[in-house]
């Protein structure tokens, strides 16, 4: 697939044929209703703004469709009266409600579970949209992914910044109660190994900071090194963690581009019928080498060993894949992570 094709390949997101850039999306008329009256009532004034941000065609894969100053407050406002008023809002789902697929409310969960929710399922479903329009042909799906990722990771940091009050008065709490992509239950056998009697709790403390200071090297992260360092170190841990975790909306969206996208890109598939030993030195006598068996990896073997293209542009798409792969949550330790690394750097030894 030629360069100039990629954006255009993006299923959902791709780029206007017209190339005209979209205006910013006005507030929806609600009339008497009251948006922040229930999740559904939310949702519906929420989901137009989600959909423009997110999904809708734009020239720019980097940068998300705005929506108008007055839709953008007025989403603000709908959120946070949602918030403040949920602990009175009644147990019970009205009959004509009961086909909507929602959460009840519950007054056992803490404020705001319900809208995090949705919002999880809504990026679930964006991501699976995207799986979906995956080429049959291995040898242009890198090609497809990079621009996707582009255009959806630029959609969900603008919905970060636009329902921040979601991560200050959500997220932020769930992590103060232990249910961060990080929980003691993680740390605790490692750190209780080297606790003592005579240990306080300053010092059990300090031994869980550098518990978790160790967890983000493996993503980046250095002694030393700036804010921006530790922020992306962070989100990256938040996107591979488990889907229990409660993580900021930005990496809430990347762990499901992950698991709805990467994740099946990377499974290998289920042998059928009876299992074949294979042969001692790793070689079928009649196909040679033996190939990739996920989808992904015979992609990236192929851009890797090809000699179609650009070796520059080829070298280009893998660093590329590397990042989305490390920004997603793929851990450093896997075969493909390992191999793309590899060959990237192998390609800054060789340049002048």
């Amino acid at each position: 697939m030629s360069k100039g094709k990629q954006s255009e390949a993006v299923a959902g997101l791709s780029t206007s044929s017209t190339g005209t850039s979209l205006k910013p999306l006005p507030n929806p008329s609600t009339g008497s209703a009251n948006p922040s009256a229930s999740l559904p009532a939310l949702w519906g004034y929420l989901q137009p703004a989600l959909d423009h941000i997110v999904r809708s065609p734009t020239n720019n894969l980097s940068k998300a469709p705005a929506i108008e100053v007055s839709y953008h407050m007025g989403l603000h406002t709908a959120v946070y009266n949602y918030f403040t008023s949920q602990s009175d809002s009644p147990t019970d789902v009205p009959k004509a409600l009961s086909a909507v697929p929602f959460s009840r409310p519950d007054k056992t969960k803490q404020s705001g579970t319900d809208l995090y929710e949705q919002l999880d399922r809504y990026y679930a479903d964006t991501a699976r949209e995207l799986f979906l329009g995956v080429p049959h042909d291995d040898s242009s799906l890198v090609q497809y992914i990079l621009p996707c990722f582009s255009r959806y990771s630029a959609g969900a940091q603008s919905v970060n910044r636009l329902l921040n009050y979601v991560n200050r008065h959500y997220v932020k709490r769930a992590v103060d109660e232990d249910k961060g992509w990080l929980r003691l239950a993680d740390v605790f056998e490692a750190v209780a190994k080297t606790i003592t009697e005579d240990d306080t709790r300053e010092k059990i403390q300090k031994r869980m900071k550098e518990r978790r200071t160790e967890e983000l090297k493996r993503w980046g992260f250095y002694d030393g090194a700036p804010a921006e360092v530790l922020a992306q170190a962070e989100a990256c841990a938040e996107a591979a963690s488990p889907l229990d975790r409660v993580i900021p909306l930005s990496s809430l969206a990347l762990r499901r581009f992950r698991t709805e996208v990467i994740d099946p890109l990377l499974a290998i598939p289920k042998a059928k019928g009876k299992k074949k030993k294979p042969p001692a030195n790793g070689q079928n006598k009649l196909s040679g080498p033996k190939e990739p068996k996920g989808r992904l990896a015979r992609a990236v073997k192929e851009l890797i060993e090809g000699e179609d293209g650009d070796a520059d542009e080829r070298r280009r798409l893998a660093g590329e894949l590397a990042i989305l792969l490390r920004t997603v949550g793929v851990r450093v330790d896997h075969p493909l992570r390992k191999k793309l690394d590899k060959f990237v750097a192998q390609g800054l030894q060789d340049s002048p």
